[in-house]
């Protein structure tokens, strides 16, 4: 290709539909091609060679690619570190200019600041833009100014900030009114823009990178409408499908997150509020990357965690004895998916019965999830031990069986995934839950008093 490109970098946007970098792009004068690239500084830390979240993002970059070939264009893939793949990329192509949606996460910055300051001395414009929420770090703040850290007044402006810019927009061919935060980028009104490519870009395979195809099923990105317009009734009972399960497809981009933040406006407030709560994690994440190691509220880092190994390996496996943890446990073990109360019930269970530090159980789900994202993985563990922003109280401690009682009790969920349950070989409980409460509750008290102590020197 001996034309000048612009180069439209996918990251987390994994879709030619409704993306917002690839609009800016195409709407200029210089050809587009699209870029992806496998990134080894993160490949490199998976431990399983057949983690399914490659196999699915090879198989969505599979059907861009034939899409864009379709339209005469193409998709260029490198395997590798980013830092090394610019500069050949740089030397192959006559790049003028490259466009790229923003990601949050502490490595995501410094990697794009890196390959920013490459192209700068290339010459070559680095462009940015929101994509993957609908507000990002600092559009949503208090009057006196500052970002808020408490969920309820942050969701009461994020809804607010909403009816400020109302539109008349076609949607699904009716003109509607909606915000201009939702509004979607035509981006293929502007196709005719994409580079011609001739002969096929080269494109790794999963063996060239080490890894292997998974057989772990990936939930459909289409959702009955039924199901949203009663997910305030069906999201808690993990035995029926009452939510969604789109949280892969939230994490790679490949929905429009303004797509489906304005059909769940439509439809039903719980579930707009799910999508609010991941918009707010990711700003705390943006506003506040101690988070990724540190706890939210300082006074946490004085808790003496006991983090016995044979107990967190119990709970890994899902044989603590408590049928509700344990479900959960194997669910995700066996499908790369937890249900979302059961997600809280299994954290409480880890950090407040067990006194296992949050941190174990972040990482045990950053492995397993197929839906793993680091801002809303890492906000739900702190808000489940306490130490996070807006986060449950200490002394707030889940009752895993009259938790199993409220929202299992035929046990349909229970026997799916514990078939043993109920017999002798069912294993007793690792801990009373009695004494792992008065015991919590006791070792947070002197931490916390601790740690303020501390701090206030």
């Amino acid at each position: 290709m001996d034309k000048p490109i612009s180069i439209v970098w996918l990251r987390r946007d994994l879709r030619l539909h409704d993306n917002a970098a690839l609009y800016r792009a195409l709407k200029e004068k210089t050809a587009v091609l699209p870029l992806f690239i496998f990134d080894r500084h993160i490949l490199d830390e998976l431990e399983d060679r057949s983690d399914a979240r490659v196999s699915f993002i090879h198989g969505v970059l599979t059907e861009i690619k034939q899409e864009l070939q379709e339209r005469g264009s193409d998709l260029l893939v490198y395997y590798g570190k980013p830092e090394e793949v610019w500069p050949e990329i740089l030397t192959t192509y006559q790049v003028e200019a490259v466009y790229t949606n923003r990601d949050y996460e502490p490595y995501a910055r410094q990697r794009d600041a890196q390959v920013q300051s490459l192209l700068a001395t290339k010459g070559i414009g680095f462009h940015t833009f929101k994509d993957h929420v609908i507000f990002e770090e600092e559009e949503i703040t208090k009057k006196a100014g500052g970002v808020y850290t408490v969920f309820t007044p942050y969701s009461r402006r994020w809804k607010a900030k909403l009816e400020e810019r109302m539109e008349r927009v076609e949607i699904d061919g009716e003109e509607r009114e909606l915000s201009y935060y939702f509004k979607p980028y035509p981006t293929e009104k502007y196709f005719a823009q994409l580079a011609a490519v001739s002969q096929s870009l080269h494109f790794p395979s999963l063996d060239e990178m080490g890894f292997e195809r998974s057989d772990l099923p990936i939930p459909p990105t289409a959702v009955r409408r039924g199901l949203i317009k009663s997910y305030d009734k069906t999201r808690n009972f993990p035995a029926i499908e009452g939510t969604s399960r789109l949280g892969i497809h939230f994490r790679f981009g490949t929905i429009s997150i303004r797509e489906k933040a304005y059909r769940a406006s439509q439809l039903n407030g719980t579930y707009l509020n799910e999508l609010i709560w991941r918009d707010f994690y990711s700003q705390i994440l943006a506003n506040f990357p101690k988070v990724v190691k540190d706890s939210f509220r300082p006074e946490y880092e004085f808790i003496e965690w006991r983090n016995d190994p044979q107990e967190f390996a119990a709970w890994c496996a899902g044989k603590t004895g408590y049928p509700i943890v344990d479900a959960g446990m194997r669910e995700l073990n066996e499908t790369g998916y937890m249900h979302n109360r059961v997600r809280m019930i299994t954290a409480s269970f880890l950090t407040k019965h067990l006194l296992i530090d949050w941190r174990w159980g972040e990482a045990y789900f950053a492995k397993k999830l197929l839906d793993f994202d680091l801002a809303s993985n890492n906000g739900g563990w702190q808000w489940a031990s306490g130490s996070g922003t807006d986060a449950a109280p200490y002394f707030r401690i889940f009752n895993p069986t009259s938790q199993m009682d409220k929202f299992d009790k035929e046990r349909r969920y229970i026997r799916r995934w514990v078939p043993e349950f109920g017999t002798a070989d069912y294993p007793e409980p690792i801990v009373d839950h009695k004494m792992a409460r008065e015991r919590c509750l006791a070792t947070y008290k002197e931490g916390l008093g601790r740690g303020k102590a501390q701090i206030a020197q």
